[in-house]
């Protein structure tokens, strides 16, 4: 087998290991809790799945919940982006790729 074959099948070799970890990813729930008042659930599709909003809070300030809403989706957002690159880093620096 020469180089460019070897190389070609290492390339395939990370394309589907790329493919599973990204479809586990995408399986995952992502869930942040914001001091009891605003709970949200996102896919690792980046889904929203559920958003749960205490009673006792809605008689509080709506742009407090607004607030603490937009704080616990970007929060989970964040962790669905940060596990992502995890995957990535981790499939392209077992291949010796610099990227």
């Amino acid at each position: 087998m020469n180089q460019m074959q070897k190389m070609l099948m290492e390339a395939q070799r990370m394309q589907n290991k790329m493919n599973k970890l990204h479809a586990e990813l995408e399986a995952k729930e992502f869930t942040v809790d914001k001091n009891g008042l605003v709970k949200v659930t996102l896919s690792g599709k980046r889904e929203v799945l559920k958003i749960e909003i205490d009673s006792d809070a809605l008689s509080d300030d709506k742009e407090m919940i607004e607030d603490t809403l937009c704080l616990a989706l970007n929060e989970a957002l964040g962790a669905i982006a940060k596990e992502e690159e995890a995957i990535n880093e981790q499939v392209t620096s077992k291949a010796g790729f610099p990227f």
